[in-house]
């Protein structure tokens, strides 16, 4: 019996085949070979075509069911790129391109429903300001391409779109709600008021199940499609990031994850709902939620972490290195890169600062001195600085970061980055044999009871590498730290007295 997972990422879409009787990933494709585009056509905006990522669900199932029966699938798990807003037709057609997680259009709308609704009454049933999230991207829909909002019969997560066109049933999740600021955490239901405050006719919001149990079933049209058999059960749909820290087995109160792809991000659970006043971190409702054993998933986002180690591949060492060649590069240069400094903050508001925009920036160039390697090894320190930063805030909040699992991907394939991470923050970083495609499918497994506990669904899940803080860098990585932050708060200044 095998179990599939589906991850929906901004770069590619990865699709995954669990063994489920040994745990072991038998098959994996990932597509596109490049990254799939992101349409900006203003400053801030950010959008991608629906029908981009089911075509390229449907190149990585048939790549995997070309040397493996499909048959043999009973169960199918979905993750995705969270906060982003796909609007269906009552034919249940995309009316436009999807509005994804950063893009920022909707940050001034967010921040005046905060206030219209009332601060505190806000922060304390809804655990967040309305910010850049799902249903503030639909009230700019609404107040600005009122005639497309006429049309619209429902709207949707990206996962929820794909586990429709899997099944033909229209359908979100508890925790899908809570990251679309529509969950009350203190009502424990959904949030009407704040569907109400922006005109949303509860009638676009699809009904609401867990994130693990079965959700839909695939239909007629999948199987002639893609050969997976008729009946097969959707039994698990969550986030890219509380199905990371899933995948990584973080499903109770003090186990913490972190993820380093295009965003990066640390995401601690909880059995207590708390909000930050700022919203400079959120909570969720994690996975493994019940009203009787509550979990939330604190998540700290930094939009700008891998992509400016890719904007750097692009542009400066012009595709000529691979990762691992730049990640060699960057070691040649002493911890703290000379003073050379870089923040990340380039795609989007970030919600760490306050949902401001600072942009960018490589700071303390000496062109008599510094290179490629300097640029390259401040930008990964950048990287662990903006990590760090937010951590701070995570720690004001009650988390205890002493431990991080990570799955073995992405930054965390850079030693330099995890060892950096780990010295700066004072936590062992732990990696893992594992990544979001196959903790969906991992996810579905359990979901449809083909695992009945949480031990077995992870029995075969191992840690590749341990990461412990290096004593003789802390100083200077300290003050590469404080130079970093001053930095920020600077650029954070110079925004506000414009």
């Amino acid at each position: 019996m095998k179990s599939l997972g589906i991850d929906i990422g901004s770069s590619s879409v990865k699709v995954s085949l669990l063994e489920i009787e040994t745990g072991a990933c038998v098959a994996s494709s990932t597509n596109p070979a490049q990254e799939m585009p992101i349409d900006a056509v203003r400053s801030g905006w950010a959008e991608q075509d629906p029908e981009m990522w089911w075509r390229y669900v449907c190149e990585g199932i048939r790549r995997i069911g070309s040397e493996h029966p499909l048959r043999e699938v009973v169960s199918i798990g979905i993750t995705y790129q969270m906060h982003g807003l796909v609007c269906l037709d009552r034919a249940g057609h995309p009316l436009r391109k999807s509005i994804i997680w950063c893009d920022s259009r909707a940050v001034e709308l967010g921040a005046e429903a905060l206030e219209g609704i009332g601060r505190d009454f806000c922060l304390s049933h809804a655990l967040n300001s309305p910010g850049n999230f799902t249903a503030s991207k639909l009230a700019w829909v609404k107040r600005y391409e009122s005639d497309l909002f006429a049309r619209i019969d429902k709207f949707l997560l990206p996962g929820d779109y794909i586990a429709y066109r899997l099944s033909g049933q229209i359908a979100t999740s508890v925790s899908g709600l809570s990251e679309q600021i529509l969950w009350d955490f203190q009502e424990e239901r959904r949030a009407d008021f704040v569907a109400d405050y922006y005109g949303i006719p509860h009638g676009m919001i699809p009904e609401a199940g867990p994130s693990i149990g079965i959700q839909a079933e695939t239909d007629a049209a999948t199987e002639r499609l893609l050969g997976i058999p008729a009946g097969t059960p959707i039994s698990y749909r969550a986030g890219d990031q509380p199905n990371n820290a899933f995948s990584l087995n973080v499903l109770e109160a003090g186990e913490i994850a972190a993820t380093g792809g295009t965003s990066g991000v640390v995401y601690g659970v909880t059995d207590t709902p708390q909000a930050d006043p700022q919203s400079r971190v959120n909570t969720f409702v994690h996975v493994n939620h019940t009203p009787e054993k509550p979990h939330y998933g604190i998540l700290l986002c930094i939009n700008g972490t891998g992509i400016m180690n890719s904007w750097l591949r692009r542009h400066v060492v012009q595709r000529t290195l691979d990762y691992g060649e730049m990640n060699r590069l960057a070691a040649s240069v002493p911890v703290g890169a000379e003073g050379v400094l870089v923040l990340p903050f380039g795609n989007g508001a970030e919600r760490v600062l306050g949902n401001r925009t600072t942009g960018a920036a490589i700071l303390g160039l000496d062109l008599n001195r510094h290179s490629t390697a300097h640029v390259l090894r401040a930008a990964q320190e950048g990287i662990a600085c903006s990590f760090r930063y937010g951590i701070d805030i995570m720690r004001g909040l009650g988390l205890k970061p002493d431990v991080i699992r990570a799955g073995a991907a992405n930054l965390f394939l850079s030693p330099l980055f995890r060892q950096t991470l780990a010295t700066l923050t004072g936590a062992r970083i732990e990696l893992f044999n594992t990544d979001g495609a196959l903790g969906a499918a991992r996810g579905a497994a359990l979901g449809a009871g083909y695992y009945r506990t949480r031990e077995e669904a992870f029995a075969s899940l191992r840690r590749v590498e341990a990461v412990e803080p290096v004593a003789v860098d802390r100083e200077t990585l300290e003050s590469t730290y404080r130079a970093w932050t001053a930095a920020v708060e600077s650029k954070l200044n110079e925004k506000t007295t414009k």
